[in-house]
């Protein structure tokens, strides 16, 4: 019974949770503004106020865990928002994919600061700070307000530069409207600066600042502690405040309760820009552990190629060998052939004939996109996480993913060793680790989480020497990094953190020794290689590639020509779930509704991918044109030089007959 009622406790607690709120790590309950695509430039843009925008991705990790930090922020300096704001965006969200690559944004979380009155292509400018905790973001935010000019100055901030002796001695026994409160401090300390913006939001005091270095004004006011209040009354008379102690809650406390002292009608900045229409969860699309989809691994090689490489707008040097090395690397090992295999193949083909050193992103994104028309070239434009979804958005996902992209290229490369022959990776001892270890590093957005695993890899990468203990190395580190986040903000509570593989996937991996779980490393080896192989991949949810339709006059064949469709071909072998297998629990707000329709090419783009019925393309027939017309023309050059050399020929013989 006690069992019954913790379960249904469990149940109520997680449907209340997915039922509130926007399912996102910032909500309009947070006292912060969320942007979005299209609200960034109207905000920052012409604004009264400085603002402070982190830009992160909801799926990465250390983002996750500093979320907490940032809303502490937010919090701390929410009367601070008429002088800067504070702002979030998301940039895993495809709304916002063009926004956060127009801004250069390749790690997470990304802290950009924008002035006051910054012109529509501002860009921001980057804080590279080390120390990211509350106090040090806070002491930014001061000095992004000091070193506005006069003419760019936020409107409703006072001045922060200090007074001097001469400008509030003069203060001294004068009636007036509001108190004056004189706060002196060491000329290092952030306090006094901290306590004006404070009490932005008050009417009836003004906080003046002073340093302690001001002698004149120490012996005038009697003060020889630090920092310290002398604080003026509106009726004339003047003393010191006490406080007991000598902290900024402290003073901005005392001040804010002074007689006559009001919080006056704030004109907050209202949460603008959460993103729209994508708020609701995905369709929820069943799916059974004991296999591995495609359509995840299709979704991770989309989000790396179209989304994470866009923010790198000029491959060259290091990058440029990592992608290419990258691109080898999946192109050889990606199971199952089809349309996928295809690009790859035909993208490091291409980035291999290249003689150039630097290459621009956009070149690799229009052959990505098929922009050339090549039969049997598809990766499709969604993202559609099956094992790897989430109970709500934010959660597994893009790193869920890439996880097992790379398991089951370890997997590969154990089945088909010599399948890097002649690729330059087959030299070291772990290529797909290498491969991933340096892709991890240069590309990966979230820059902590890879910091982490470069850390791994440096201390025990020496100690794989075969493609087995390869796979058995990412599966251990895989583990390690579950058991690190277990229970942390990041941990999904449908699919929490846990070591793999369970006992219900595998029971002879689990062994106890002595009263303690150890694994049993050959049967972990021997589940690891069945289930990342390529007869455990499962075709369902996939996109298919685009059918050429047949051309639609008499003198061409009546036959199709063939695109691999290997997604239809495996579901045809009965690639879906058995009908014993139990399918995975899924959210209380998601109901399964159908998939959407494959992405179809339209009468225009098929016309141009195949002519004449035999397979060329639109480019290959340029290329047969351009042949034809440089053929015709040097056998014309050819014609005139020897008609040229008859005439002279025949010239110079007459004239030494005569």
């Amino acid at each position: 019974m006690l069992r019954l009622c913790i379960q249904a406790a469990g149940v109520l607690w997680f449907v209340s949770g997915c039922l509130g709120g926007a399912s996102r790590l910032y909500t309009e309950d947070d006292p912060l503004v969320i942007l979005g695509s299209s609200s960034l430039k109207p905000t920052i843009s012409n604004s009264s106020s400085a603002w402070l925008v982190q830009f992160y991705s909801s799926w990465c990790g250390h983002c996750i865990h500093y979320s907490s930090t940032w809303k502490v922020l937010a919090q701390d300096v929410k009367d601070w928002q008429e002088a800067i704001g504070v702002a979030v965006l998301d940039c895993a969200q495809e709304e916002n994919f063009d926004v956060c690559r127009d801004y250069n944004i390749q790690f997470y979380p990304t802290f950009k600061y924008f002035r006051a009155h910054s012109s529509p292509g501002e860009k921001g400018t980057t804080y590279r700070g080390a120390d990211r905790g509350v106090q040090s973001i806070r002491q930014l935010m001061v000095n992004i307000l000091q070193n506005h000019t006069r003419l760019e100055w936020p409107q409703r901030c006072p001045s922060l530069q200090p007074y001097s002796s001469a400008k509030l001695l003069p203060l001294l026994g004068q009636k007036s409207d509001h108190y004056t409160a004189i706060f002196v401090e060491e000329p290092d300390s952030y306090v006094g600066r901290e306590v004006m913006l404070d009490l932005l939001l008050y009417s009836g005091v003004q906080v003046k600042r002073a340093l302690s270095s001001d002698l004149p004004l120490l012996d005038a006011l009697k003060i020889t502690s630090f920092p310290s209040i002398y604080l003026l009354h509106p009726n004339g008379t003047h003393g010191h405040l006490y406080s007991e102690k000598k902290l900024r809650f402290f003073f901005s406390s005392l001040l804010r309760t002074l007689p006559g002292v009001q919080r006056r009608s704030s004109s907050a900045v209202a949460h603008v820009g959460a993103p729209s229409g994508k708020q609701d969860s995905e369709p929820w699309r069943d799916f059974n552990r004991s296999q591995v989809y495609t359509a995840d691994l299709e979704s991770a090689l989309h989000y790396l190629l179209r989304v994470e490489l866009a923010a790198h707008s000029m491959l060259e040097g290091e990058k440029l060998k990592v992608f290419k090395n990258f691109v080898t690397l999946v192109s050889k090992l990606y199971p199952g052939g089809g349309s996928v295999v295809k690009l790859m193949e035909t993208l490091s083909d291409w980035l291999l004939s290249l003689p150039l050193q630097r290459i621009p992103y956009q070149a690799v994104l229009d052959l990505v996109n098929n922009k050339m028309r090549i039969a049997g070239v598809f990766l499709g434009e969604e993202l559609r996480w099956v094992g790897c979804q989430g109970s709500r958005p934010g959660l597994r996902g893009y790193p869920c993913s890439l996880w097992t992209l790379f398991h089951v290229l370890t997997v590969q490369y154990d089945a088909v060793p010599n399948a890097l022959e002649n690729t330059g990776l087959e030299v070291e001892a772990a290529p797909v680790l290498q491969v991933m270890r340096h892709y991890i590093r240069t590309f990966f957005g979230c820059q902590e989480c890879g910091q982490h695993f470069e850390q791994a890899v440096a201390a025990g990468i020496h100690e794989v020497k075969s493609p087995g203990e390869q796979i058995l190395w990412l599966w251990n580190q895989h583990n390690r990094v579950n058991a690190r986040l277990a229970g942390s903000l990041s941990d999904d509570p449908l699919f929490p953190k846990a070591q793999w593989p369970s006992p219900s996937l595998c029971a002879s991996c689990h062994e106890e020794k002595n009263g303690v779980h150890v694994w049993n490393l050959d049967n972990v080896l021997h589940f690891l290689r069945h289930h990342y192989s390529a007869s455990n991949l499962s075709p369902k949810y996939s996109l298919t590639p685009p059918r050429a339709p047949a051309p639609s006059f008499d003198l061409l064949p009546t036959s199709k020509p063939k695109v691999e469709d290997r997604g239809e071909a495996a579901a045809a072998g009965g690639g879906g779930m058995k009908a014993e297998e139990q399918p995975e629990p899924q959210p209380a707000q998601a109901s399964p509704r159908p998939e959407m329709k494959d992405l179809e090419m339209g009468e225009e783009e098929a016309r141009g991918v195949w002519i004449l019925g035999m397979g060329f393309n639109s480019v290959d027939m340029s290329l047969c044109v351009v042949l034809y017309v440089s053929s015709c023309l040097f056998l014309m050059l050819l014609f005139f030089f020897f008609k040229v050399r008859s005439r002279r020929w025949k010239l110079r013989h007459s004239r030494l007959h005569v």
